[in-house]
């Protein structure tokens, strides 16, 4: 890493996250006019794919660049189920925008490679051959590195190799950007073979409408991307909220209550909180017997979730995670992944949402103690295995609260998991219910029957240098909230 700020074409600002410094490029619309300049050499844009993130990466580059001569053309299979869809969107053959995806593989200088992982894994050999020497290999996941490596296999060397990827969904991307903002995006420079690498990457960010854009590699991108997805993001947030609902109708609660202070909790005035003020500031916000209860709960929580984690965390390093997502692709075509959010919960969740008002509720404290404990446990395991801050906030904070909670509050959690890649919807589903089986039966019994409170690691919460990343990352937040309803 400490390559960006080398940049040719634009100036990046120093920033001290925790002991390290890093480089961000603050950026927005104003910076549109020196996209030209920043990919020189590179006359169409092809992005290979219409699932999770091409249409948006698509759709904003294409407006991005409008008045240059850089086209943006949409790559998919013969006869993809997709191509409706993108000419919906204005790429059609007639306009030249949209072809068969090797045939834009081959007259592509810079290729956005956004695929499905399992794809990815089946036909990289051909994509590398396709490929023009000397043209640039855009990826917006680093799934493509860990496989190479899990099957000691190599980059072709004579291709720019790099990564940009956006800190939320798809539809986050698409729909910050049609608000007139954008959503943060990390940055990595995996090869360059012609010194221009650096540029490429940063324009294509700034062309996504990236307000603010970090630095990281692909091999850490992808390690706490699929491990994120598994914790905090997605999976561990759905086995939060299944276990504490259960847990509050055991208490007592209606089911109504027991939605509220689970999920609606969570989405809402937790994730609020968090987003504008800070972790800690949830706890602030609790009277003294809340703060108490707080502190029972993160006790109670923290290490059957750090369990987990660092469980998932080892299986995603060790291409564990990555050979099974490959291995799903064959029982995908024959056993498609089923509903989450059948049960009761999820039903009584819509009679919630639809009688919802503007009045701000109390946070339940037990729910802001598991949930916290689960997210800083998340952070400790990014931190024990040498993450940049930048990554460590934007996986495990950031992007839940301000890009993928949003989602599970509009809508449900289906809503949430489903709108992320295929590789994110399998882990969620793999992941999840082990975070629901180790709250139900480690933490929450200990909170019942053996309610204390472990000053240790409640210090370390209070004095994680998390907290001052945290503060630092969100100066660089976009400048409006993500509306998620159609």
């Amino acid at each position: 890493m400490g390559v960006i700020q080398n940049s040719k074409v634009f100036e990046l600002e120093p920033v001290q996250l925790g002991e390290n410094q890093e480089y961000v490029l603050r950026g927005g619309r104003e910076l549109l006019p020196k996209l030209p300049e920043a990919f020189d050499g590179i006359k169409q844009i092809g992005v290979i794919g219409w699932s999770a993130q091409g249409p948006a990466q698509a759709q904003n580059l294409r407006e991005s660049l409008a008045g240059t001569d850089i086209k943006v053309v949409v790559g998919l299979r013969e006869n993809s189920t997709s191509i409706p869809s993108a000419e919906a969107a204005g790429f059609t053959r007639e306009n030249g925008t949209l072809g068969e995806m090797f045939d834009v593989i081959k007259s592509s200088d810079l290729t956005l490679l956004l695929i499905a992982d399992a794809a990815l894994a089946a036909l990289y050999d051909k994509i590398f051959k396709a490929m023009k020497p000397g043209s640039t290999l855009g990826l917006s996941h680093g799934f493509l590195i860990g496989h190479l490596k899990s099957q000691g296999e190599s980059l072709p060397d004579n291709i720019n190799v790099i990564g940009v990827c956006p800190k939320g969904m798809g539809r986050s991307v698409r729909r910050l950007y049609e608000q007139g903002s954008g959503i943060n995006a990390s940055v990595a420079i995996e090869q360059d073979v012609n010194g221009k690498a650096v540029d490429y990457a940063l324009g294509w960010a700034v062309g996504l409408g990236s307000p603010a854009t970090f630095e990281t590699t692909l091999t850490s991108e992808y390690t706490s991307d699929i491990f994120g997805e598994r914790g905090i993001l997605l999976g561990a947030v759905h086995g939060v909220v299944e276990t504490l609902y259960r847990y509050f109708i055991a208490k007592g609660s209606s089911p109504e209550e027991a939605f509220r202070d689970s999920v609606e909790a969570i989405t809402g005035p937790i994730s609020k909180t968090i987003s504008r003020d800070g972790i800690t500031a949830v706890y602030e916000k609790l009277d003294d017997r809340g703060k108490m209860q707080f502190r029972h709960a993160y006790s109670a929580a923290y290490r059957p979730a750090y369990a987990v984690l660092t469980e998932i965390y080892e299986e995603v390093e060790s291409g564990n995670e990555i050979r099974s997502i490959i291995l799903s692709s064959n029982r995908l075509t024959t056993h498609p992944m089923g509903k989450i959010e059948g049960s009761a919960m999820w039903q009584v969740g819509e009679k919630v949402r639809a009688a919802r008002t503007d009045d701000e509720f109390p946070i339940n404290p037990v729910t802001a103690g598991v949930y916290i404990a689960t997210m800083m446990a998340q952070v400790d395991v990014l931190k024990k295995n040498g993450h940049p801050y930048s990554e460590i906030a934007n996986e495990s904070i950031i992007e839940a609260v301000d890009s993928l909670n949003p989602y599970m509050h509009a809508k449900g959690v289906a809503h949430m998991v489903d709108n992320c890649s295929t590789t994110a919807r399998l882990g969620a589903r793999k992941w999840g219910p082990r975070f629901d089986h180790v709250l139900m039966h480690e933490a929450l019994p200990d909170l019942d029957q053996r309610p204390i409170t472990d000053e240790e690691l409640i210090e370390n919460f209070f004095t994680s240098d998390i907290h001052e990343a945290l503060a630092t990352c969100a100066k660089y937040r976009p400048p409006i909230d993500i509306a998620v309803t159609d």
